[in-house]
C-alpha cells in the first residue's frame, strides 16, 4: 500500500486534536509506507502538537462562527472561504485517499474541500451532543464515527453511522490494576478515591473536595488522591492550613497527575468532569465515577456525556451548580458503604468501554481508501 496518502484535520482544543493524532498514529502503525498529513490553523493548539508528533503540518485559515449576525462573523466567513480555497489546493497536491475530520472549525473547510473533490470522508464525533461543525459535516461524510450512540439522533448523516468509541492513550489500555495499587502503596482492602478537574483544575471541585479531606484524613482503609490543577495548588494548600485541616498520610494532593493511568487504574471511584476523553478512559478501565459536568462547555456537551454514563448505571451526576462539600461527601459515603453498588457501576462502565476504538477507526479509514 505504498503511495497511500491520508489527510487528518481537527483543531482548536485537545478534544479534537488528540483523536486526530491517535488516528494518524494508528494509520502509520498499520501502513508504515503511508503518508499522513495534518491540516489545521496556525493559531490553534494543533500548530504546536502536530509537529511534535513528527507529522507534516499545513496551516490554513479558519475561524469560529457566533450564533448571531455580527461583524466578527463576516470576517470569520471570509477566513473560512480562504481556508476552503487553500484546503482545495492542498488536497489536490497531497492526493489523499481519505480525509478524516474530528471537529473544530478548521475541519469545516477541509471536509468541504474533500467533498468538492469527491474524496471519501470519515468524521469522528467525540461527544454525546455533537459539535456544530460535525452536525453539518455529517451530511457530507461517507462514514460518521461516534463515541456515544446517543449522538446519532442529533445528526442528519447521509452515510454510514458507526459507534467506534474514542481512542484512548496506550498507557490506559496497558495499566494493570494490581501493579498500579502496589505502586501507590494500597492494600487489597483499601478504597481509593481519585479526584481531579483536568490539567487546569476546577475551582468548584477543589472547594467540594475539601470536605472529603476533612472527613477522611487519618481514616483507615480510605485513601484520597486529588489533583488541584497547577494554578490552584499553592493557594488550595494554604486555604486548608488556614482552616486547620490536617493532611494525614492517606490524603495525597498533587498539582496534577503525571501518570494518571496509575491513579485511574487503581481507583475504586473517580470524581471528575465529563470530557469525552476522560469518560473513554474511565469506561475502558471499568471505573465508577461521580461526574460534575463543566457547565460552560459548548452546547452543554459534558452534561450529555455524563447523562449517557448515568443512564447505563456507570456514574452518578451532580450538576456544578448543586455541588457542595456536603453533597459530594454524602454521595461518596453512600457508594463506599454499598460495595455492591460500586461493583454494578464498575461493570456498567466496563460494558460501555471501547478499548478497540482505534482499531475500528483505522479499519474504517482503510476500507474507505480501498473503495
Amino acid at each position: 500500500m505504498a503511495g497511500w496518502n491520508f489527510v487528518v484535520t481537527g483543531g482548536g482544543t485537545g478534544g479534537h486534536i488528540y483523536p486526530a493524532l491517535a488516528i494518524a498514529r494508528g494509520l502509520k502503525r498499520r501502513l508504515p509506507q503511508a503518508q499522513v498529513f495534518y491540516l489545521g490553523t496556525a493559531e490553534g493548539l494543533e500548530a504546536r502538537l502536530v509537529p511534535e508528533e513528527g507529522l507534516p503540518f499545513y496551516a490554513i485559515k479558519g475561524a469560529g462562527l457566533k450564533r448571531r449576525l455580527t461583524l466578527g462573523n463576516m470576517r470569520a466567513l471570509l477566513r473560512a472561504f480562504q481556508g476552503l480555497l487553500a484546503a482545495y489546493r492542498l488536497l489536490g497536491q497531497l492526493s489523499p485517499r481519505v480525509v478524516v475530520g474530528t471537529g473544530g472549525y478548521v475541519a469545516g473547510p477541509v471536509v468541504l474541500a474533500a467533498w468538492l473533490r469527491r474524496l471519501p470522508v470519515l468524521i469522528h464525533e467525540q461527544n454525546a451532543f455533537p459539535g456544530l461543525t460535525n452536525r453539518w459535516l455529517a451530511r457530507l461524510a461517507q462514514v460518521t464515527a461516534l463515541t456515544f450512540p446517543e449522538a446519532a439522533r442529533f445528526l442528519h448523516s447521509r452515510g454510514e453511522v458507526v459507534v467506534t468509541g474514542l481512542p484512548v492513550r496506550e498507557e490506559i489500555l496497558q495499566v494493570s490494576r494490581e501493579e498500579a495499587r502496589v505502586h501507590l502503596g494500597l492494600g487489597s482492602e483499601d478504597r481509593l478515591l481519585v479526584s481531579f478537574g483536568g490539567s487546569r483544575g476546577a475551582s468548584s471541585l477543589n472547594r467540594a473536595v475539601k470536605e472529603l479531606v476533612r472527613h477522611y484524613s487519618g481514616r483507615q482503609g480510605v485513601y484520597l488522591c486529588h489533583a488541584t490543577g497547577e494554578a490552584h495548588y499553592a493557594s488550595w494548600i494554604r486555604e486548608l492550613e488556614a482552616e486547620g485541616v490536617r493532611l494525614a498520610a492517606n490524603i495525597r494532593i498533587y498539582p496534577y497527575f503525571r501518570r494518571i493511568a496509575d491513579f485511574l487504574g487503581a481507583a475504586d471511584l473517580a470524581i471528575c468532569r465529563a470530557g469525552a476523553a476522560t469518560l473513554a478512559e474511565l469506561t475502558c478501565l471499568g471505573c465508577p465515577s461521580i461526574l460534575v459536568p463543566y457547565p460552560y462547555a459548548t452546547g452543554r456537551h459534558q452534561e450529555y456525556n455524563a447523562r449517557a454514563l448515568a443512564e447505563q448505571g456507570a456514574a452518578v451526576v451532580i450538576a456544578d451548580s448543586e455541588l457542595t462539600g456536603a453533597r459530594l461527601l454524602s454521595e461518596v459515603e453512600r457508594l463506599l458503604t454499598v460495595p455492591e453498588e460500586l461493583l454494578r457501576m464498575a461493570q456498567a462502565a466496563k460494558a460501555m468501554g471501547k478499548p478497540e476504538a482505534l482499531d475500528l477507526l483505522v479499519d474504517l479509514v482503510i476500507r474507505l481508501a480501498g473503495s
